[in-house]
């Protein structure tokens, strides 16, 4: 955990992610990343000399079968308080817009889903548990599918939803998320999706794999081109917890 910890207090300390009094709410799909993360913080607030709390919380997309009992147990083991938000996000887009491209949608309504929830639950932040790669991945997104450079930032405030949304594994490498998931023997949820390993996002990772062969060190330097806010401007430490509307927020 020394390294998933490591990350997870520089985070903190460029972006000013976790104030004492925080309220954070940790939202678990019972995949890899949202498992860690939420062990991770579970121990980061133990030795951070910051007074927060944190919620973990589940939004059940209406697909079966999901069974949260093993993240509950987690939730109980480590002492944090858990939810589980039963919606219909599946019958909406599945059913009702029989959407042939789902994923932007589903992550939108899930997205704002998982705010209202922290709001009511009286959280000032939600926590995600997106890693170094999934920065990547929606660099390259953007580029190709929508002709812009642009990534999700790690402090992003969100001024209609009056909520701060926080990526505190965003330096993390995948792989170190895989390897620990591993060894703590987080109990991972399968995902009913039927879009599961079959969307844009997986093409991305399949293409960046496929030049990590050739370029050993391209995700290092595709990082590094995030944080040069001199050049770009997309990662300035200096500008953390920037205000965006709903629709900028990715």
């Amino acid at each position: 955990m020394k390294t998933v910890l490591g990350c997870v207090r520089k985070a903190d300390q460029d972006f000013s992610m976790i104030e004492p009094g925080d309220k954070i709410a940790v939202g678990i799909s019972g995949g890899k990343d949202s498992l860690l993360l939420l062990y991770a913080l579970s121990l980061y607030r133990k030795f951070s000399n910051k007074d927060f709390t944190l919620h973990a919380i589940t939004l059940h997309m209406g697909l079966e079968p999901f069974d949260v009992s093993p993240i509950a147990a987690l939730c109980e083991q480590i002492d944090v308080p858990y939810t589980v938000i039963k919606t219909e996000i599946a019958h909406v887009i599945f059913d009702i817009r029989k959407e042939s491209n789902p994923c932007a949608l589903c992550a939108k309504m899930r997205r704002g889903a998982l705010n209202d929830a922290a709001k009511e639950l009286g959280c000032n932040k939600v926590a995600l548990g997106h890693h170094r790669e999934d920065a990547i991945e929606t660099l390259l997104m953007s580029l190709l599918f929508e002709g812009r450079l642009h990534t999700f930032h790690p402090n992003t405030y969100l001024s209609r939803r009056d909520i701060t949304v926080i990526r505190p594994m965003i330096y993390l490498p995948e792989k170190h998320v895989i390897h620990m998931v591993k060894v703590l023997s987080l109990p991972i949820v399968k995902n009913p999706c039927p879009q599961d390993q079959h969307s844009k996002r997986e093409e991305i990772k399949q293409l960046i794999k496929s030049l990590a062969k050739t370029y050993p060190h391209i995700q290092d330097y595709m990082l590094s081109a995030l944080q040069n806010s001199q050049q770009y401007g997309l990662w300035d430490v200096k500008k953390v917890g920037i205000p965006l509307s709903e629709q900028e927020h990715r």
